[in-house]
């Protein structure tokens, strides 16, 4: 009997265990969204106004989750406040509209630096000699669950939704993407036949744009996403978000993968761009942020 008492305790114990943070999440978004944190998404996202309300308490409800399981830390003396917090979980969880989803899964860390921030990389020369340096960056995604920033440049790409420029867009698609189970540029999909038109089209446009970048031709996408297939995945969200209208006019094809696999139409949040007129600098290339984003390997 006494045997018997304590195997149903520790059952008990256990279910009460595994229970406890799904009670507690169901707690925290009971709660209502803070107005203070629904200021911050007015005037740090501003495509927010323009969305349907539905999207908008979809929006709140993943900040919501997204601030309650995943911690901030401020690196080389940036203290970090909620502007910072709610700025960074409302751009990332753009990503997250319409879907069933855990919030980032693998993701349980963000690391914010004042500005762009230095990290040691091995740089092999003309002879083939491996030597140690430090690169300057933006963002950088890690595959043991963090995600680097740099406040800075998310100001950056809060204050300007129509240069298809990024970062928290751009790393957080990183995260996306290794939930698959590789950095490859072919995020979960849901069903297997969906990556053979996702391989052709997203293989097409990356070489096309891995051409454009050799020869510095104009394009929508930022070069940078000539780097590899990763990066690319990452660079045309972004596009997707900041530059639907032209996206859809010359990537027709990869606009309607990105359609299906974000489930928004960011369209909808953005007036169309005034028509481009000729420019005797229409064959240079795009501008760049001058230092480049990581990703982990």
């Amino acid at each position: 009997m006494e045997a018997l008492l304590w195997t149903t305790a520790i059952v008990v114990a256990i279910a009460l265990g595994m229970s406890y943070p799904g009670w507690r999440l169901k707690r925290a978004l009971a709660q209502p969204f803070p107005p203070a944190w629904l200021t911050i998404l007015e005037q740090n996202i501003p495509i927010y106004s323009r969305m349907q309300p539905e999207l908008q308490a979809q929006l709140q409800r993943l900040v919501q989750q997204f601030l309650f399981q995943k911690k901030f830390v401020g690196c080389e003396g940036l203290e970090v406040d909620d502007e910072i917090r709610v700025t960074i979980a409302g751009q990332a969880c753009l990503l997250l509209l319409n879907r069933f989803t855990r919030v980032f899964r693998k993701l349980h860390t963000i690391l914010v630096y004042p500005s762009a921030f230095l990290v040691p990389r091995n740089h092999a020369d003309e002879a083939g000699i491996v030597n140690p340096v430090r690169q300057e960056l933006l963002g950088e995604s890690w595959g043991d669950g963090r995600v680097v920033l740099s406040w800075d440049h998310v100001q950056r790409g809060a204050g300007d939704w129509t240069d298809g420029q990024n970062v928290v867009l751009h790393e957080f698609a990183h995260q996306l993407d290794s939930e698959s189970g590789s950095n490859n540029g072919a995020p979960f999909l849901g069903h297997p036949g969906s990556y053979r038109d996702w391989s052709a089209v997203l293989s097409r446009d990356f070489n096309n744009l891995r051409h454009e970048a050799m020869f510095q031709r104009q394009s929508v996408l930022d070069h940078y996403g000539a780097v590899s297939p990763a990066e690319f995945f990452a660079v045309a969200t972004e596009t997707f978000f900041e530059k639907p209208w032209q996206m859809a006019e010359r990537h027709a094809e990869l606009f309607d993968q990105f359609q299906q696999y974000y489930r928004v139409d960011p369209r909808a949040w953005l007036a169309p761009p005034a028509p481009e007129h000729s420019d005797p600098q229409a064959g240079a290339p795009p501008p760049s942020y001058g230092t480049v984003y990581g990703q982990w390997q």
